[in-house]
């Protein structure tokens, strides 16, 4: 065999996987279809530090371009919620090529230029067909993104929801100080179904601004024009210099479904697991479990429940109670969603704190004190639409 296991894709969960896996004693081949790793880049190019920790990574300044101070949510008239929490604005092809490296470093063989066409299996053996030729192992783990064909070739469905992708694009643009800010701005309402349009500032005359919708086709770019001109009304700009353009996916309410099955595993995007940090965390489960099945010579589907259960115990409840709040903002006028944002504005909110739960518990209550006819909008979640 060419390795006890491929990976395919280098995407932060398969990097991470790539890694563990190695680090725990497998052989491990990665396969990159790109030709340089991190090159045409992910939109996704921000994280806040709570994302990170959920990996136990910390961020490293050979990527981070920009730091930020925290997040401000803003609805539709303007109403404006400031949450404080350490967050970095990162160059991803930077961020890409430090994990290749690291994971080169320990023994992975990283290929790139390497597209897969299609996964066989024979008795025990797995053998991915590939434009470099045909490569052999007992496990594959699949982690090539949210426009993944692989695993569906398997017969998968990775997504519970993946009609609720949030399809985007986002522009590396220039202005005279526009990256100097701290603050990174979330725009909601009905100008962007189902999602945001944002503003990263990346640091001197440099930041991003990028617009997500949800069940409306893979082309954001209406939404995207739209919220330039927008962007621009509200921060005095005549002019703003386009960089660069990216587009791509986001699973942040698809919920993963099916993402296991005999001597397979997917991970990150391609099995709607979304968020770097998210990501990251369940390529490190994933290689885990993938490393102790190899060492204990059983790659069946039982043997790999166990990165199910650690990854719904540790991210299960997280996802849900998301999607159910941006499905119940999708559903919100934006009246609704400005009176909701008006109970929470200008208030102190480092009090919520915990798991997941508890802050929704805490949001909840605080909601329940400050304004009782408010928690009446969340009656959104269960209209037709």
């Amino acid at each position: 065999m060419d390795a006890d296991i491929i990976v395919i894709g280098a995407s932060p969960a398969g990097l991470m996987a790539a890694r563990n896996a190695c680090e725990k004693g497998s052989s491990v081949l990665l396969l990159e279809k790109k030709e340089e790793i991190g090159n045409p880049p992910h939109p996704a190019n921000s994280f806040f530090k709570g994302m990170l920790d959920k990996c136990g990574e910390k961020a490293d300044p050979s990527y981070v371009v920009h730091y930020l101070k925290g997040m401000q949510i803003i609805s539709p008239s303007g109403r404006t919620v400031e949450v404080e929490t350490p967050g970095y604005a990162i160059d991803k092809t930077e961020f890409d090529r430090f994990y290749a490296k690291k994971i080169m470093k320990i023994g992975v063989d990283l290929r790139k230029g390497v597209e897969v066409n299609n996964i066989l299996r024979d008795g025990e053996i797995f053998t991915v067909s590939t434009s470099a030729g045909v490569f052999t192992s007992r496990l594959v783990v699949i982690s090539d993104g949210i426009n993944s064909k692989i695993a569906s070739l398997l017969g998968l469905k990775t997504m519970k929801h993946p009609e609720d992708i949030a399809w985007g694009i986002e522009l590396d643009v220039r202005a005279p100080d526009l990256g100097k800010p701290k603050m990174f701005e979330y725009y909601v309402g009905n100008h962007a179904p189902g999602w945001k349009t944002t503003y990263a500032p990346r640091g001197g005359d440099n930041a991003a601004i990028g617009a997500y919708v949800r069940r409306c086709g893979k082309d954001a770019t209406p939404y995207l024009n739209a919220w330039v001109e927008n962007f621009k009304r509200l921060k005095g700009l005549k002019e703003l210099e386009v960089v660069r353009k990216l587009s791509g996916g986001d699973p942040i309410v698809t919920l993963p479904n099916e993402y296991i099955t005999d001597g397979i595993m997917v991970a990150g995007g391609a099995a709607g697991q979304s968020g770097i940090g998210y990501a990251m965390r369940a390529g490190q489960i994933c290689g885990d479990v993938a490393a102790d099945a190899i060492r204990k010579g059983d790659v069946s589907k039982s043997a790999l429940l166990e990165y199910r259960k650690t990854w719904e115990k540790e991210f299960k409840v997280e996802h849900y109670l998301g999607r159910i709040g941006l499905e119940t903002l999708r559903k919100m006028t934006d009246r609704e969603i400005d009176e909701m944002v008006k109970v929470f504005e200008k208030e102190d909110l480092s009090f919520i704190r915990g798991s997941s739960v508890e802050q929704v518990m805490q949001v909840f209550a605080f909601t329940l004190k400050k304004k009782p006819s408010a928690v009446l909008k969340y009656r959104a979640l269960f209209r037709n639409r």
